[in-house]
């Protein structure tokens, strides 16, 4: 168990701070926890988020967030255009004003979008901690939390930095689920009978990905209802191989991120690699099996008596992630197993 040095209340009732986290998809659910942290502690408090575009959708409707301010970067990255990103830029510095800007991410673009919207009210983590050390340079305080350690603990302690909020690792465990859909979806291919398993093929560079063959055999082993998502072409056709295996699997239509919130809500078993919809089921409470090979399991997953992982022996830099570690494929079928008739038993 660990504990944060401060754990004195600041005297403040009243407070509107930003919070930056641009991307990705697991990343910001990993740094979404700290809202219900922060509510508890600060009923009053206005808090805004500044994410890229794609990626509204996760927190537009989550309760504990005032506004959601969207960015472009990406897009100005992709079309190699000044003009764009000058044109961000400007539309950032409208944003607020706020008591304080904090950079959950630790990137330049974002400790550059911190700064702009604010001159001498940030917060971020020092050279030594930070994922690009030059992001240091943005903040008016930085904090240093090692890089290598837990994700979920860094976003956390650097919270409780900023706002002198005491947080031990039993709030984490015992945190409430905090992704929120629009609307309930209601999909047919759930069944009321067996156990639904939901397995995600895809992940965001192909080293991290499991095996179809290995997939198809744990849907042959287990007697339970298998549902596959995907978000592009290659996990579709990762999906048609996996359905060609075993042939029970059912593969889901391509869903928006708010539906998918609402499937994996429904559902009894999250199984895949490290991957965004895989850590949906750790922020959901559901039950879940993360796979890892070339990226490292304790510091990208937060493990609960629900949430599980199964790493490869490969040994992983979290500086340096090599993309040739193929390390996941040997993950046996028979370990998977292991793990969720261990989970059954909760």
């Amino acid at each position: 168990m660990w504990r944060l040095e401060s754990e004195c209340r600041c005297k403040i009732l009243f407070m509107k701070i930003a919070i930056v986290k641009l991307s990705a998809l697991g990343d910001i659910i990993h740094a979404m926890v700290v809202l219900q942290f922060i509510k508890n502690h600060y009923q009053k408090i206005e808090i805004d988020w500044i994410v890229e575009e794609s990626y509204k959708e996760l927190l537009e409707f989550h309760p504990d967030i005032n506004k959601v301010h969207v960015v472009n970067l990406n897009k100005a990255k992709k079309k190699k255009s000044i003009y764009l990103l000058l044109n961000e830029l400007r539309r950032v510095r409208k944003f607020g004003p706020y008591d304080l800007v904090i950079d959950l991410q630790g990137l330049i673009k974002s400790a550059l979008i911190t700064r702009m919207i604010s001159a001498d009210k940030t917060f971020g983590f020092d050279k030594y901690s930070a994922r690009e050390s030059l992001a240091a340079n943005f903040y008016k305080q930085t904090f240093n939390f090692d890089y290598d350690k837990n994700i979920v603990e860094r976003n956390i302690a650097l919270i409780s930095f900023a706002l002198k909020i005491p947080i031990i690792e039993e709030n984490i465990q015992k945190k409430i689920p905090f992704l929120f859909s629009n609307r309930t979806y209601f999909f047919k291919t759930l069944s009321s009978f067996k156990k639904n398993i939901l397995l995600i093929p895809g992940a965001s560079f192909k080293s991290k990905c499991y095996p179809v063959e290995k997939f198809a055999e744990v849907a042959t082993e287990i007697d339970a209802n298998f549902l596959i998502i995907w978000g592009n072409q290659k996990e579709k056709i990762m999906a048609d191989k996996i359905k060609a295996l075993s042939p029970k699997v059912i593969i889901c239509e391509e869903l928006s991120l708010d539906a998918l919130i609402s499937l994996i809500s429904q559902v009894d078993l999250v199984l895949g690699p490290d991957t965004g919809p895989t850590h949906m089921a750790w922020a959901l409470n559901k039950s879940s099996i993360t796979l890892f090979g070339s990226t490292p399991g304790h510091r990208n997953s937060y493990i609960t008596k629900n949430n599980r992982i199964i790493e490869s022996n490969s040994e992983v830099n979290p500086y340096k992630i090599d993309k040739n570690d193929y390390s996941i494929e040997d993950i046996g079928v028979q370990e998977i197993l292991q793990v969720y008739e261990d989970l059954l038993k909760q």
